[in-house]
């Protein structure tokens, strides 16, 4: 035990002085891949993000070249978004911001469901259908974020928009709406936690300098834009499992930055096993950060019936694997056997385009590295301390939903 609680001490102190000295871990990293970052590094493709306008209702590109700014890539901030998300939406798309807000506080899905029908005899959902074509890259996924509550709240989360068998469980109007901003972000199966945690946060004061957004979702305190639990309520066990969600994003920069640097090497190149010693440091980091979020989260108000329903039928979907947790099974391999091919394309479908192709290509350069898994030698037992380091990190989020999926306290039965 004293063992475990110096090695997590360790990871801490790791990250408290990787957070201290960020340029010159990245400098590190470099020196670890070989002193180059042309090579590996450079053919596993950046995320991409719209250039966008000053106006909300500007059109974009819908693409960016590879050779975009760095802020682009997933090595700069993780799979976060690039800017906040935004907080209030304007114009005709308040009565989306409303109905969401509506919908994650309803008590049951039936509730839910009357709210998207009053909007579409309103013809609201129609209004907005129309003016999707005008959403700059950052509104529509700030919109995408609002649907995706919507749909998870009514039950819809499983159903592809475009499916003509979806038009007999859910409104028509909603449908078109959903496939409009799926079509805007390029982007079909957005519902899932990526959506609902990594765009639905907010600093909770406004910095006054400009802050990298993983360093100012992992130094600010932040609230969500689309609540689960009613105004003037204490945040629910959902709400705190989708800030844990962002935050765990956030400190896992650091095993985005390490796998670009193991992308390419060699098993035997001696960079490997450093980089490895330093992924399984980051893993331990972040485990006592999920222990940390664990802590406030039991102390939360518990999962009502219909948070329950929604965190089962993102499970049930696999919607609720973190991008971060994705990212190090793609470079250890953890699980690769035995989800096979098609199991692990499945979990990855909820994320952007641009993030599954960085996993696929980071999987691929990553290849040489997962041969230690059959060698013998102190290297080798540096490959599988990180993924044993990984399988723990996984439990431990686990552990974090099922908490959060756990209903109320029976109430003890009246003495006779």
């Amino acid at each position: 035990m004293n063992g475990a609680a110096a090695e997590a001490a360790e990871g801490m102190a790791d990250t408290a002085g990787m957070e201290a000295a960020e340029a010159v871990e990245v400098a590190e990293a470099v020196e670890v891949a070989g002193g180059t970052v042309a090579g590996p590094g450079r053919s596993i493709p950046v995320a991409r993000r719209g250039a966008e306008p000053s106006e909300a209702g500007g059109d974009c590109p819908e693409a960016v070249a590879v050779g975009a700014s760095a802020s682009h890539d997933p090595c700069a901030h993780g799979f976060l978004p690039e800017r906040p998300p935004v907080r209030s939406m304007i114009g005709t798309w308040t009565r989306l911001d409303a109905m969401a807000r509506a919908a994650a506080v309803a008590p049951d899905r039936e509730a839910a469901i009357a709210l998207v029908e009053r909007a579409r005899r309103a013809d609201e959902l129609s209004a907005l259908r129309q003016r999707v074509s005008r959403l700059s890259v950052r509104n529509a996924e700030a919109a995408a974020m609002r649907i995706a509550v919507i749909a998870v709240s009514c039950g819809w989360c499983g159903l592809d928009p475009q499916a003509p068998a979806a038009r007999e469980v859910a409104d028509e109007a909603f449908l078109d709406l959903w496939a409009a901003i799926a079509h805007r972000i390029d982007h079909d199966q957005f519902v899932a936690l990526p959506t609902l945690a990594l765009h639905n946060w907010a600093p909770e004061r406004k910095p006054r300098r400009h802050i990298p957004i993983d360093q100012l979702a992992r130094t600010e305190p932040l609230v969500p834009i689309v609540r689960w639990a009613g105004e003037g309520q204490p945040l629910s066990r959902l709400d705190r499992l989708m800030l844990a969600a962002t935050r765990l994003e956030a400190h896992g920069i650091w095993l985005f930055r390490l796998a670009e640097t193991l992308a390419g090497r060699s098993p035997d190149d001696c960079s490997t096993p450093t980089a490895l010693r330093r992924l399984v440091r980051v893993h331990h980091s972040l485990r006592i950060q999920l222990h940390s979020e664990a802590a406030e989260l039991a102390a939360a108000p518990a999962a009502t019936p219909q948070q329950r329903a929604v965190l089962t039928a993102l499970a049930e979907q696999g919607a609720l694997e973190p991008p971060v947790l994705q990212a190090a099974e793609a470079v250890l391999g953890v699980g690769g056997r035995r989800l096979g091919e098609g199991r692990r394309q499945l979990l990855r479908r909820h994320l952007p385009v641009q993030h599954r192709a960085w996993l696929s290509a980071m999987e691929r350069h990553c290849a040489p590295v997962r041969t230690l898994a059959h060698r013998g030698g102190p290297d080798a037992a540096v490959y599988r301390e990180a993924q044993e380091s990984l399988i723990a990190l996984r439990r431990t989020y686990t552990a974090l939903v099922q908490t959060a999926a756990r209903p109320a306290e029976a109430p003890l039965p009246k003495a006779a």
